[in-house]
Parts: C-alpha cells; sequence; structure tokens
C-alpha cells in the first residue's frame, strides 16, 4: 500500500487516499496521472502532501500551502518571511500587516491557562 495525492487541474492537493499502484492504475478512482504518490515518510517529493499543498511538476515536490501573502520561497522550496526570525530562543508570531515578527501575545487573541494547559481565546 501507498499514500496517493489527488491533483485538481490547477496541480492542488485535494484529496489523499491510501491504495496500490494496480489500483490506481485501474482507472477507478479517477484519470491515474491526477494521482501523485506522496511519501509518508518524505522520502520523495520534499514532503507527505497534504489537502491545499500544490505538487510542482517541473520540481517534482509538493509545496506547502503559503502562510502569509508576503512570505516567498527560498531556494530549498520553504516558505520564508522577508525578515529574519529575530532569536530562535524567543517566540515570535509574524504579524502579516506589519510584515515583521512581533512578540505582542496579547494581539494574537489567545492566553496561556495554566489551570488547563492549554492556549484560550482571550
Amino acid at each position: 500500500m501507498a499514500h496517493f495525492a489527488k491533483i485538481d487541474s490547477n496541480n492542488i492537493v485535494t484529496e489523499i487516499i491510501v491504495s496500490e499502484k494496480d489500483f490506481i492504475n485501474t482507472g477507478n478512482v479517477g484519470d491515474e496521472f491526477m494521482w501523485i504518490q506522496t511519501s509518508y515518510n518524505n522520502n520523495f517529493r520534499k514532503q507527505f502532501a497534504g489537502i491545499g499543498m500544490t505538487y510542482d511538476k517541473v520540481k517534482d515536490k509538493f509545496i506547502s500551502i503559503k502562510p502569509y501573502p508576503s512570505w516567498v520561497l527560498n531556494a530549498g522550496d520553504n516558505w520564508e518571511s522577508s525578515v529574519a526570525h529575530p532569536d530562535v530562543t524567543r517566540n515570535y508570531l509574524w504579524n502579516e500587516s506589519t510584515t515583521s515578527w512581533d512578540t505582542d501575545w496579547i494581539r494574537t487573541g489567545f492566553e496561556w491557562n495554566a489551570e488547563t494547559n492549554s492556549w484560550e481565546k482571550s
């Protein structure tokens, strides 16, 4: 058994199934060329496909969903901001409206609840 990602006419992943390659080839699940094998262990095609991701036919890999409009793909086909992350020892959130990293947790609308050990809407 293997994992297969169904891509639409825009190369967007719309579905993931587990199947035998022979079953995909029968056409019972649609055009066999709409189904691209993906690796659960990220052994090929960069990473495991997910709904909404894009399949790049030229590079033969799955590209993650763009997290923010201002981010760009780097040479490794990972999305990154135009501003380097300031400090790997602190938690920052990307603020798209200012296109900068933000430490103001209150702006996110969530606060840590130590009693429930979870983030809660503030």
